[in-house]
C-alpha cells in the first residue's frame, strides 16, 4: 500500500485517537468493528468527520457531486420542489459537507419561486459547521439567513430530507461465515498495537447473516446503524419525504456469491485503500448500501417506497442536460468543467451506474415523482 505521508501533526492527531480506542479497549474489552468505525469517523474532535482536517475537494480526500459543479444541486432542486409542494417548505439536509450543495439547492430553488422558508442542516461537526456557514455567507447572502443548524433529528418534522453521501459511512459491522457459523470482525491490541481479529457473532446478527446467505469464508458488511437511522426518520416525518444518495445495490447484489470480500474501503488523499486500521482519524471508512435493507427499514416503519434509480437515470430525468444546456453561455473554461462533471456524473463507467437515488415519503399523494419517471428499479430491491 502506498499512500502520501502524513505530516508530524496529522500523525500526532492519529495518534491521540488511538490512544483514546486503546483505552476504550483495555476498559471493555476488544470492539466490535462497528465501534471502532465510530470512533474513528466521529470521536469529537478527533474522529474523522469531527476533527478540523480537510476532507472535501482537490485538497482533500475525496470529491462528491455538489463539488464538481452546481448542476448537481440545480437538478436535485427540482424534484426538491415537486416534492414541498406535496407537504410543506421545509428542508433538512443531513451530513450537508463544505456546504456547496445548500448554496446550490437555495440558488436554484430561490429561482423555481420555491424556496423553502427553512434549511435545517443537521450537523455534528463543529468544524465543518462554522465551513458552512461560511460558504453560505458567501455564496447566499440573501437566503443564508433561513438556515439552522440541528444537533439531533428534530421530534416531529413536515418536510424533505435529503442526504448525499451519508449512508456510506455510517458505522458497519463487519462478519464472515465459517464451517461452524458465523463470525464478527472486532478490533483488539496486540503490544499497543491496534488489530482486527474474529470472534463468534451474538445471535441477532447470526440470524441476519444466516438470513443473507453467508457462507464458509463469505466476508462483508451489514449495517445495522443506517437501517436504525432510517426507521428513526420514518417514525419523525409526518408529511413529507426522505431523498437518499449514495452508491450500493440493491441486497441480491450486495451479497452476490462474487462479492466475497464485501465493499468497505477507505480514502485518503484521493487514494483508496483497505485497511481501516491505519492511521484512524486521518482517513475516511465508506462501505456500499444495501437499499434493499434501507426500503425495507423505511416500509416497516411506515414510509412508502416512492422511487429508486440510478444517479444518471435520477439527473437526467430532473433536467441535467438541458440545465448544461443552459450553461452554454460561460466561458470555454467554465463549459468544459461542467461537461467533465456531467459526464462523470452520468458515466456507466464513473458515478451514472454506482450511485442510487431511493425516495421514501409518507403522508404524500401517490403521485409519480419526475426523478423516477423513466428508469425506475423499485422491482430491483
Amino acid at each position: 500500500m502506498s499512500l502520501p505521508t502524513p505530516d508530524d501533526d496529522a500523525r500526532t492527531h492519529s495518534e491521540r485517537l488511538r490512544s483514546l480506542i486503546r483505552d476504550e479497549i483495555a476498559r471493555h474489552g476488544a470492539l466490535p468493528f462497528s465501534r471502532y468505525m465510530e470512533r474513528a469517523l466521529y470521536a469529537p474532535g478527533l474522529g474523522y468527520y469531527s476533527g478540523a482536517l480537510q476532507k472535501f475537494g482537490a485538497g482533500g480526500d475525496f470529491i462528491t457531486a455538489p463539488e464538481m459543479t452546481p448542476l448537481f444541486g440545480h437538478s436535485l432542486a427540482r424534484q426538491l420542489a415537486d416534492l414541498m409542494a406535496l407537504c410543506a417548505p421545509c428542508i433538512v439536509e443531513t451530513g450537508a459537507g463544505s456546504g456547496r450543495l445548500a448554496v446550490d439547492l437555495l440558488g436554484a430553488l430561490d429561482r423555481l419561486g420555491a424556496a423553502p422558508t427553512h434549511y435545517f442542516i443537521l450537523e455534528l461537526s463543529a468544524d465543518l459547521r462554522e465551513r458552512q456557514r461560511e460558504t453560505l455567507a458567501a455564496g447566499q447572502p440573501a437566503l443564508a439567513s433561513r438556515v439552522s443548524w440541528l444537533d439531533s433529528l428534530p421530534p416531529q418534522f413536515d418536510g424533505v430530507v435529503i442526504g448525499n453521501e451519508v449512508l456510506d459511512a455510517m458505522p458497519v459491522e463487519r462478519v464472515r461465515g465459517n464451517a461452524g457459523g458465523i463470525d464478527q470482525a472486532v478490533v483488539d491490541t496486540v503490544e499497543d498495537d491496534l488489530v482486527l481479529d474474529w470472534r463468534p457473532a451474538p445471535p441477532a446478527l447470526t440470524a441476519e447473516a444466516r438470513r443473507l446467505g453467508f457462507s464458509d469464508g463469505y466476508d462483508s458488511e451489514i449495517n445495522l446503524v443506517a437501517r436504525a437511522w432510517v426507521a428513526e426518520w420514518a417514525r419523525r416525518i409526518g408529511r413529507g419525504a426522505l431523498l437518499l444518495i449514495d452508491y450500493g445495490f440493491p441486497q441480491a447484489e450486495y451479497y452476490h456469491a462474487d462479492r466475497y470480500q464485501g465493499t468497505l474501503m477507505c480514502h485518503y488523499r484521493h487514494h483508496a485503500h483497505g485497511d481501516p486500521l491505519w492511521m484512524p482519524g486521518l482517513n475516511d471508512i465508506t462501505a456500499h448500501v444495501d437499499f434493499t435493507a434501507i426500503a425495507q427499514a423505511a416500509f416497516d416503519a411506515g414510509m412508502s417506497l416512492a422511487g429508486y434509480t440510478s444517479q444518471a437515470r435520477f439527473l437526467l430525468n430532473c433536467g441535467l442536460l438541458e440545465l448544461l444546456g443552459e450553461s452554454s453561455g460561460a466561458d470555454a473554461m467554465t463549459r468544459a468543467r461542467h461537461n467533465a462533471a456531467v459526464n462523470r456524473l452520468t458515466s456507466p463507467a464513473e458515478m451514472g451506474e454506482l450511485f442510487k437515488v431511493i425516495c421514501l415519503t409518507r403522508g404524500l399523494p401517490d403521485t409519480p415523482l419526475r426523478g423516477f419517471l423513466r428508469g425506475d428499479r423499485s422491482h430491483t430491491l
